[in-house]
């Protein structure tokens, strides 16, 4: 069952990088909504708007996810991690983290992303390199 989070994990990551929004609805609840940084509810269809284009590699040079935790309570799963990204404003690259909660809920054997929570991470309290699961420079997966 972890396993299997785990691979959704790492398919929501990677239909981020590649602004793949057919993929992306598919593991979305029909309820899915997400919480912004900032407290803003966005719904579904506008977090799927969002999605076809929030990845440019110029703008996104580097990104990882690590830290990555999962807890299950029956047909309910906690998926917890953290991203680190360089991001690119007006010529200065900035460095920073967002620890993200999505909340998975079974239904008929399948597992479905109803909620995504990101909280901004501080510097003091930024998860160490050794808990990368992957990264990517570009836009390109590295080994």
């Amino acid at each position: 069952m972890t396993a299997e989070l785990r691979a959704l994990n790492a398919r929501f990551i990677h239909n981020f990088i590649t602004n793949d929004v057919p993929g992306h609805d598919a593991i979305l609840h029909e309820d899915f909504i997400c919480i912004s940084p900032a407290g803003l509810r966005i719904s579904r269809a506008d977090y799927l708007e969002e999605w076809a284009d929030g990845f440019d590699p110029a703008r996104i040079p580097y990104f990882d996810y690590r830290d990555e935790k999962i807890d299950v309570f029956g047909d309910t799963a906690l998926l917890r991690s953290t991203n680190k990204s360089v991001r690119v404003r007006d010529g200065v690259e900035i460095t920073g983290m967002t620890m993200y909660t999505d909340v998975y809920v079974r239904r008929d054997g399948v597992w479905k992303c109803i909620q995504a929570q990101i909280t901004p991470v501080q510097p003091a309290h930024y998860p160490p390199d050794e808990t990368i699961v992957k990264k990517y420079v570009r836009g390109m997966a590295q080994p």
